[in-house]
């Protein structure tokens, strides 16, 4: 497991999309503060089973249950939509819909990580993250 990555996100969301295609349940990340934001807001939303943060040394571990044993995972495509060399932003009322509203974005705005839809109810605009469905 590399201890050093550039996109965190982007990593978790890989290790996540792995994991599903090749019919793992869960998964094991080097943690962070906003991975672990992040799985909290897909746990939130069902699209995750659980999630739970280990503390070790010299770097914590993130275990991530994406479905119980017997299950399907809900997460259907999982991406990255802001990358390091080209940040989205958007406002409260451009925030985009995922699969006509089945899907879901996750927004990092000024009050933490959200969903679209709780970011254009509270009228935040943010750096999009992720798009899952």
């Amino acid at each position: 497991m590399s201890i050093q990555s550039t996109d965190q996100i982007a990593d978790l969301i890989t290790r996540l999309r792995n994991a599903i295609m090749a019919g793992k349940n869960e998964i094991l990340v080097p943690t962070s503060r906003l991975k672990t934001q992040v799985v909290e807001v897909l746990k939130k939303n069902g699209y995750v089973a659980n999630f739970e943060v280990k503390d070790e040394s010299p770097r914590g571990i993130l275990r991530v249950v994406i479905n119980e044993e017997g299950q399907n995972p809900k997460i259907n495509e999982i991406s990255k939509v802001s990358k390091p060399g080209q940040r989205i932003y958007s406002a409260a009322d451009d925030l985009p819909t995922v699969k006509s509203g089945r899907g879901m974005i996750i927004v990092s705005t000024s009050k933490g990580l959200m969903t679209g839809r709780e970011a254009k109810k509270n009228r935040l605009g943010g750096e999009i993250l992720v798009k899952v469905w």
